[in-house]
């Protein structure tokens, strides 16, 4: 049986003095975990607010271990990126 993860980061964009501004930032951070972890990737809440993203990657994988891997590393990257601006991951598991 295959297994899908789910990682949520939630983003506090300080810095975001418009809509635009947090638009670019989120697609920047979305692209790179796309194109570096191979998830998809996609912003579930807050879309109306500019200091405030909610972005979930999800992977399937062959087994638990390798799908906790690919989110740990995407957490990872994220962290590294974001610094500051990530305050909060979370991983939920779809049986």
């Amino acid at each position: 049986m295959a297994a899908i993860g789910v990682i949520t980061l939630e983003l506090r964009l300080s810095d975001a003095h418009s809509l635009k501004d947090k638009r670019h930032f989120v697609k920047g951070l979305k692209d790179r975990l796309r194109k570096r972890h191979n998830v998809a990737v996609a912003e579930i809440d807050y879309q109306h607010l500019w200091q405030r993203a909610l972005i979930s990657a999800v992977t399937v994988a062959s087994t638990r271990l390798a799908a906790q891997r690919v989110l740990q590393a995407v957490e990872d990257d994220a962290a590294a990126h974001l610094g500051r601006y990530l305050v909060d991951a979370s991983i939920e598991w779809l049986d």
